[in-house]
């Protein structure tokens, strides 16, 4: 697994991996994306977390791994999905294998036009990991059955109408600097060559709490959502006090 920075994305941006989606599923890749979680969770960290994804498996190949290391794998992907950081995947060319199951875990996904987006699957059909979870939960039974259930591609510009792709562009690079500006948060000099700092970091804070809500939305009843919305209300407007108090 490749985990040097993507040559479009200067080497100084700390919160970057890339995944090759081409190979097996491995303890280094793993232990690459805790470590990228441990430096997200710094106190001092400053977003977007950035995975610079490509690649899939050839046709056919049986995915997975050891279950004990599948478990830690979806442990490390449900770690990354609840960062206090907003978090951004790069996609260039097919997106499969472990590069798909990242995406699916991440809040911004922008892709080169014509990439597919190939869940993983063998000669018994499509790996029935926590990505066909995810798949449901995001695009609805309907829309993820064929993928689902016979591991049918997502073309980039079908994947962009549904929902799993929120941009595409020829350079995802290039609009990563656009977008670190929209979700204002510190950029840093380095995140992208020529891209210049956003203002503050503030939009971070709270990503978790709104991102848990939102995905507990679908499976919770409105009377048990409610205390939870409540608390979350609550949170935003003690900080909106201590702010204009300070």
């Amino acid at each position: 697994m490749n985990l040097a920075p993507a040559p479009d994305l200067a080497p100084d941006l700390a919160l970057l991996i890339t995944l090759d989606g081409t190979e097996p599923l491995t303890p280094r890749t793993v232990q690459a994306v805790n470590s990228l979680c441990e430096r997200a969770e710094d106190a001092d960290a400053r977003g977007p977390v950035v995975l610079a994804v490509s690649g899939a498996p050839a046709p056919g190949t049986a995915p997975g791994g050891p279950l004990p290391l599948v478990n830690k794998w979806e442990r490390a992907l449900r770690r990354l999905e609840r960062l206090d950081l907003p978090t951004v995947t790069l996609v260039t060319g097919d997106c499969g294998g472990v590069a798909l199951e990242a995406l699916l875990a991440t809040d911004v996904r922008i892709a080169q036009p014509g990439t597919r987006l190939r869940p993983p699957a063998g000669p018994q059909g499509a790996w029935p990991g926590m990505a066909l979870y995810r798949l449901a939960n995001q695009l609805g039974v309907a829309a993820a059955r064929r993928t689902v259930l016979f591991g049918t591609p997502v073309p980039a510009e079908r994947a962009l109408a549904l929902g799993l792709l929120d941009e595409l562009a020829e350079d995802p690079a290039l609009a990563l600097a656009d977008l670190a500006d929209r979700l204002g948060v510190v950029a840093g000099a380095g995140v992208v060559a020529g891209a210049g700092a956003a203002a503050t970091a503030g939009a971070g804070e709270g990503t978790a709490i709104r991102r848990q809500l939102m995905l507990d939305a679908t499976t919770t009843s409105f009377e048990e959502a409610l205390g939870r919305h409540l608390a979350a209300c609550d949170r935003v407007l003690r900080a909106t006090t201590a702010e204009a108090s300070s």
